[in-house]
């Protein structure tokens, strides 16, 4: 890693509604000379839940009905307190604390899982839906046996030709409230899944 960077943000964007003014989707990666704000926030989490903090969500998750697709090495789930109205977290079950950490053979498996998720969120809807994949990583020098590589597929579009403004709670006071249940959207997304493979 490059003197003076601390953590490596990496992501993906695309649609207008989101703030892209370009007309296709495309990524950029950030480096940043501190650890950022959210990425604190998960480690003050890992330091109350314990080092097993991934294993034990990972494991909560794997268990419930909001599991949208499990492969080999990698599970997508809509989380329990889902921020967006289209949320999917892509979670490695391994630890592997950034994209570098990844085995040539899990890179290739994530590439066709990532994409099947993405083509997921455009079978949704006739058009294609505006998000932003963000690939959280741990920080150069904090956290790194604790913190696992997490995708975090968002998408602020709540219904066919609507979508989510922040309202008072969620703008003011981060409490974010939710338009639809996590397993309801985990069924939609499975069904989208579906009829992607047909």
């Amino acid at each position: 890693m490059l003197p003076g960077v601390e953590q490596v943000f990496v992501f993906e964007n695309r649609g207008e509604e989101i703030g892209v003014t370009l007309g296709h989707p495309h990524g950029q990666i950030y480096a940043y000379p501190f650890v950022t704000p959210r990425t604190s926030r998960l480690l003050d989490s890992v330091e109350k839940v314990g080092p097993r903090f991934f294993d034990e969500l990972l494991s909560f998750e794997q268990a419930g009905p909001r599991v949208v697709k499990q492969s080999d090495n990698f599970t997508a789930f809509v989380p329990f307190a889902a921020r967006w109205p289209l949320e999917l977290h892509i979670l490695p079950h391994r630890h592997v604390p950034d994209i570098a950490g990844l085995t040539d053979s899990e890179r290739e498996e994530l590439s066709t899982f990532y994409l099947e998720l993405i083509k997921a969120f455009d079978n949704l809807y006739d058009t294609p839906t505006p998000y932003i994949a963000a690939w959280h990583q741990a920080p150069k020098s904090a956290g790194r046996d604790e913190i696992r590589l997490m995708v975090q597929i968002t998408s602020p579009r709540r219904a066919a030709d609507k979508l989510k403004y922040l309202a008072g709670s969620e703008a003011a006071m981060g409490a974010f409230i939710a338009d639809v249940s996590p397993e309801d959207q985990a069924a939609k997304f499975r069904e989208a899944l579906e009829r992607g493979n047909q």
